[in-house]
């Protein structure tokens, strides 16, 4: 049995003896070796102030969403209110009798103030009923839910091959208007 009259010494004799271990372990572990500081924030370009992996943005209208667009990669300007995407695919739901739309791309432009996006590099493009459509580069119109194009353009629906330089796609009627060189073809089973 331990004496009351050694308690006091002996708890303060454990007090030191575990302060000298941890500033052993300190000296030993902090000196002579010198290890690399990281940064704690990754240096962004000057007109990025945000930078995102799998980002989503999305449009309400009354409550629904009309589409959204995903991107594997999202670098935001606050200045310029634009984001800088790549690996894109944007979803537009059910508009009346039309079936959704899907749209894919390698990079982009969302500008968060116009709500305008511009697609680049290899763009394709399907509707729920079937329609293709592929370009190097497309504009989104929010505001006019119209996709744009002055570049050639090839469509496929069902039996109908179509190319053309330049075209318009309205995403809530999924009408297309080819602007010139439209060349048709049609497949035979």
């Amino acid at each position: 049995m331990v004496l009351p009259a050694y308690i006091k010494p002996v708890l303060a004799l454990l007090v030191i003896a575990a302060i000298a271990a941890i500033a052993a372990a300190v000296f030993r572990d902090g000196s002579g070796e010198t290890t690399a500081v990281r940064p704690s924030v990754q240096s962004l370009p000057r007109n990025i102030d945000v930078s995102l992996k799998r980002a989503r943005f999305s449009e309400l209208q009354d409550g629904v969403v009309k589409w959204e667009l995903f991107a594997e990669q999202a670098d935001y300007g606050k200045a310029s209110e634009v984001a800088y995407l790549s690996d894109i695919k944007m979803e537009f739901q059910h508009t009346g009798s039309h079936g959704a739309v899907t749209v894919t791309a390698n990079k982009g432009q969302y500008a968060t103030a116009s709500r305008d996006v511009l697609l680049t590099g290899d763009i394709n493009a399907v509707t729920e009923d079937g329609a293709h459509f592929s370009t190097d580069s497309l504009l989104f119109s929010g505001a006019a839910a119209l996709f744009s194009t002055a570049d050639p353009v090839t469509f496929r629906q069902q039996r109908l091959q179509l190319t053309a330089t330049g075209m318009d796609f309205g995403v809530d009627n999924q009408l297309a208007r080819f602007r010139s060189s439209v060349a048709a073809s049609i497949m035979v089973n």
